[in-house]
């Protein structure tokens, strides 16, 4: 209960701290910005993982409820990294996404939810995306960057890479996988006249590069402290997580 107390008083800190946004003029891939038919896609695409979100969340809970804590913790984080903003290529932005945490810690398809909910908040809320754009900003930053964060955290636990390291690099390549995946979007929408879709990809990913590598290893750099902070706080969640021992595989 005290480490509980603790984790809170942590968590308000955080928020408190890292809230004060000077930038609101920025925002994900905005609304109205891509055709008809590609939001429809992407929101047909982001929609079975946002199904196994709901079942994994739902099986984590009913399993251990403390987890509850951490799990809106790491939502809470999502949130308010992602929505410090520096304006980038036209109709998109430059920021931190903070879903790498909770992909370590709770899989990445329980991030799927966490981060559509965190989309539609900043949509409705603060302007930042769109309502037409969420299936597409859902895709990049909720599911495919998680993907990868929980892919490369495995494989280097698996290879015996020092935890504090396993995350840095989940978190910081988790970040760069989704703008990857946004420039694929933006290309696909916006084909270059010379080169089309592969010429168009090079061109958003060098207007996103002088951002988007600092901000993820500042990401990669916060994501260690918060899992430190976790570990002195919260470990027995951890524990039970599966992160500190055994570290057990999410659906």
């Amino acid at each position: 209960m005290k480490n509980h107390k603790k984790l809170t008083i942590f968590a308000i800190i955080f928020a408190t701290v890292f809230s004060i946004n000077p930038i609101a003029n920025a925002m994900h891939i905005m609304e109205g910005y891509l055709p008809v038919k590609y939001c429809v896609t992407w929101g047909l695409i982001s929609l079975p993982f946002l199904i196994l979100g709901f079942i994994s969340i739902k099986k984590t809970v009913s399993a251990n409820r403390k987890s509850l804590t951490i799990l809106a913790m790491a939502g809470a984080f999502i949130f308010v990294i992602s929505s410090l903003k520096i304006p980038s290529v036209t109709g998109s932005c430059s920021h931190m996404t903070g879903t790498g945490l909770g992909a370590i810690l709770f899989g990445p398809f329980a991030v799927s939810i966490l981060g559509i909910i965190v989309l539609l908040f900043q949509a409705i809320l603060l302007a930042h995306g769109g309502i037409t754009t969420l299936g597409a900003n859902t895709f990049s930053m909720a599911i495919a960057g998680p993907i990868i964060s929980f892919a490369l955290y495995k494989l280097s636990i698996k290879f015996k890479c020092n935890r504090k390291v396993a995350v840095f690099l989940a978190a910081a390549m988790g970040d760069l996988a989704t703008y990857c995946i946004t420039s694929l979007q933006l290309a696909m929408a916006y084909p270059s006249p010379e080169g089309g879709i592969p010429a168009s990809i090079v061109k958003f990913l060098g207007v996103f590069a002088p951002t988007q590598l600092p901000l993820a290893i500042i990401e990669g750099i916060l994501t260690v402290i918060i899992v430190m902070a976790l570990e002195t706080y919260a470990k027995s969640e951890l524990t039970i997580l599966g992160f500190l021992k055994g570290d057990k595989i999410h659906e």
